[in-house]
């Protein structure tokens, strides 16, 4: 879309969905696309936000990285 740096760089939000894919979808199926959007809202506020570690914050969770920085 356009180069490093640039203001719409998509590569933070490129590499979320390279993780959620690797860790939620290409492991199991659903029925309807609401069990689907209930797995995904389940995985970003029950284990993508609260407990999975960054790299980019340090090794902590969005949550805790946000407490320790407010």
């Amino acid at each position: 879309m356009s180069g490093k740096g640039n203001c719409y760089d998509n590569a933070v939000v490129e590499t979320f969905f390279k993780t959620i894919k690797a860790e939620l979808i290409w492991r199991d199926t659903w029925n309807t696309r609401r069990h689907a959007e209930m797995a995904i809202f389940h995985y970003i506020n029950g284990f993508y936000n609260p407990r999975r570690r960054h790299s980019a914050l340090g090794w902590k969770s969005p949550i805790a990285f946000e407490r320790k920085v407010a």
